[in-house]
């Protein structure tokens, strides 16, 4: 089977400048050929008429919030765009889909997923957020969507540069770091930004390199993979549990936490304790991801999940030999950092001789692997 069709998740709230990013996208050398899914608001179809004509096929979604027919609408949409490329009707490299500004991006996640043809055939490539730079301050402050879009992006692009301050630009970027620490931020120049650095995003490959892999999570690498680039930062995580209370924190629904573990975690520990997290949880996890040693594997796993939906975890083949650390990070709503923290300490634990071995989670007292929950 060929390698799955990678697809690009284009989202922000209602005028952060999506559009405009997504003309400049189509013209990047780096993008190859597209095909694009925009979603109409209502029957006007205003982006599809601000589209310009860049790419080899536009699809335009019949009216409505994507995020509300996805399950539908959207997968008849990817599996005609399959039929007709296997068809030679169409050639293109890639997908980019465009949501609305209201759009919670875990749906689209959840289709590439589950659905029996769209699984092996597309692969979420990334999801990038739109942020408008003059009124993103305000726009989190008041909607929770935005906070969301923010939390799940693997790259936030900051609009409308010329109609901000340097000031605002600081408090904006640190507000974002807060929501989302390891997502790469990067200023666009009228839509404009370098060619690459919206695609190849994900670290759900066995080949992915150990430094685009520790970009991935936000965490620190040997050597900046983006260093050179024009406006772009991947923010350095420190080797300790990350992220500060944010000064805004009884006004944020979205809270974010991670771990660092030097040594290999015991795989009934890690297995209880993700099972018991989606089942206690998952409705409220935005995101999950991380790169986990176990006892006993000789290769890291790279696993990732939106709410209770997760790709398949792959070994990473080309791992540096004698880093046994593993990295988890979570992103959730209306759970407290205290109590992610806390969940994410029981990664730390040890079975007592014997527990555990033949089957994970039994035998395992509440003592040692009590939710915090």
């Amino acid at each position: 089977m060929s390698d799955p069709i990678p697809v690009t998740l284009l989202t922000g709230f209602l005028g952060a400048g999506k559009t405009t990013l997504l003309n400049r996208l189509l013209h990047d050398p780096a993008a190859g050929r597209v095909a694009v899914v925009v979603n109409e608001f209502g029957e006007a179809g205003l982006d599809h008429d601000l589209i310009e004509n860049a790419a080899e096929d536009v699809v335009l979604m019949p009216g409505g919030c994507l995020c509300c027919s996805i399950r539908g609408d959207l997968s008849k949409t990817l599996i005609g765009l399959l039929e007709r490329r296997r068809r030679g009707e169409l050639a293109f490299d890639r997908v980019v889909i465009e949501t609305t500004g209201l759009a919670d991006p875990g749906p689209v996640h959840h289709t590439l997923l589950v659905d029996p043809v769209l699984a092996p055939n597309f692969a979420l490539d990334g999801i990038v957020t739109a942020v408008d730079g003059a009124l993103g301050l305000s726009t989190l402050a008041r909607h929770t969507e935005a906070q969301a879009q923010v939390a799940m992006a693997d790259r936030l692009v900051l609009t409308k540069r010329d109609l901000t301050t340097a000031a605002t630009r600081r408090a904006l970027e640190a507000r974002l770091a807060q929501f989302n620490p390891g997502a790469g931020r990067i200023w666009a120049e009228r839509g404009a930004v370098p060619s690459g650095v919206l695609f190849g995003l994900g670290a759900m490959r066995k080949a992915v390199a150990h430094d685009d892999a520790l970009a991935w999570l936000g965490a620190p690498a040997a050597a900046d993979p983006l260093a050179g680039l024009s406006g772009l930062a991947v923010p350095k995580a420190p080797a300790v549990d990350l992220v500060a209370p944010s000064h805004h924190a009884t006004d944020d629904r979205i809270a974010t936490a991670s771990i660092i573990i030097d040594a290999p975690i015991e795989a009934a520990v890690f297995d209880f304790w993700l099972e018991t997290l989606i089942g206690l949880k998952g409705a409220d996890i935005l995101r999950l991801k991380g790169i986990v040693h176990l006892v006993g594997v000789a290769n890291p796993h790279v696993f990732h999940g939106v709410q209770h939906i997760f790709d398949a975890p792959v070994p990473l083949e080309n791992w540096p030999e004698g880093d046994r650390t593993s990295r988890v990070v979570i992103i959730a709503r209306d759970i407290p950092r205290s109590e992610l923290h806390e969940n994410l300490a029981m990664l730390r634990m040890r079975l007592k001789p014997g527990e555990g071995a033949d089957n994970p989670g039994q035998g395992m007292t509440l003592q040692t692997l009590e939710m915090p929950f």
